[in-house]
């Protein structure tokens, strides 16, 4: 039987417009992300090597 994704929502959603983050859930080979604000309108997967890479581009994007 299959476990259904633990989502995890980033640190910096909060109250009110706070609210339209990203979730996140970890899957075997993949890491599947969802809106937070409309969670059942569908996942997009994509490999952990590229979540990786997603989030560490940008980190330093960002920074």
């Amino acid at each position: 039987m299959t476990e259904p994704p633990r989502w995890r929502k980033s640190s910096f959603s909060g109250g009110g417009d706070g609210n339209t983050c990203v979730e996140i859930a970890p899957l075997r080979t993949r890491v599947a992300i969802r809106d937070s604000k409309n969670p059942s309108r569908g996942t997009v997967t994509i490999p952990v090597g590229s979540f990786t890479a997603l989030v560490q581009s940008l980190k330093t994007t960002t920074t």
